[in-house]
């Protein structure tokens, strides 16, 4: 009895050092996965992916404004891939490929509209927009786009707005469509949800650092459990 008791002692003594230490490091990430995880569920998830921002439009293609046939495509650009017949704002268009480069073409009159200019970036991106607020600044993006932004989606331009959390949509230059839309309570989500995964250095949600905390967290829920054992339901089987 006298070994069983030295023996838990040595037990629960481990245990309370190693719980108090292991908690003591982990208290930090505690916090910010506490901080992290509110500001998550706080905001509605399609505020924050930006859905409110453009209207969800179901546009019907102005068939009489299909002057330009398939044929006529072909006779002018040659060998196209991936055609598509859509709508720019209010016009019939084409969108294609042609070799390595991508067409938007008004599917009335044959004419190019692609790359677009800013005016009409602008005209897209008001066209698209449900607030209020005014344009103030449009920018072509070519190379090296910002973290919101996937580089498969260059060129396209940063259309801002004045409204609350300064909004942006991103319009490709290339096909006229609002490829994604951002504004501050978004970007500050994503460094929010990086903290959250402990995301710290390149992007990869599934890094060493979180594995090896997690497993100290389940230790230290463990040698935690171990105290409560020690400590409430058989506190007189010690002696210290």
């Amino acid at each position: 009895m006298k070994n069983n008791n030295k023996r838990a002692f040595h037990l629960e003594k481990r245990s309370r050092t190693f719980h108090k230490w292991c908690m003591l490091f982990l208290s930090v990430q505690f916090m910010i996965w506490s901080v992290t995880g509110v500001y998550m569920v706080f905001f509605d998830i399609d505020y924050i992916h930006g859905d409110s921002l453009v209207k969800n439009q179901q546009n019907t293609i102005p068939l009489q404004q299909v002057q330009v046939s398939v044929k006529d495509l072909h006779q002018q650009y040659g060998e196209i891939e991936s055609l598509s017949l859509g709508v720019f704002i209010d016009k019939a268009v084409y969108r294609f490929q042609s070799g390595e480069r991508f067409y938007l073409v008004d599917a009335r009159t044959g004419k190019l509209l692609s790359p677009l200019d800013e005016h009409a970036a602008i005209y897209r991106a008001k066209h698209e927009y449900t607030g209020t607020g005014n344009v103030v600044s449009a920018q072509l993006i070519e190379q090296n786009p910002p973290f919101e932004l996937s580089p498969k989606r260059l060129p396209a331009w940063r259309v801002d707005f004045d409204d609350f959390g300064a909004p942006a949509l991103y319009v490709s230059a290339l096909s006229g469509e609002v490829v994604t839309k951002r504004h501050e309570w978004w970007r500050l989500f994503d460094w929010v949800f990086r903290f959250h995964v402990m995301d710290y250095q390149d992007s990869d949600v599934g890094n060493k650092l979180l594995f090896w905390v997690a497993l100290f967290a389940i230790t230290g829920g463990v040698s935690g459990l171990i105290l409560t054992y020690f400590r409430v339901l058989k506190p007189q089987g010690v002696h210290k």
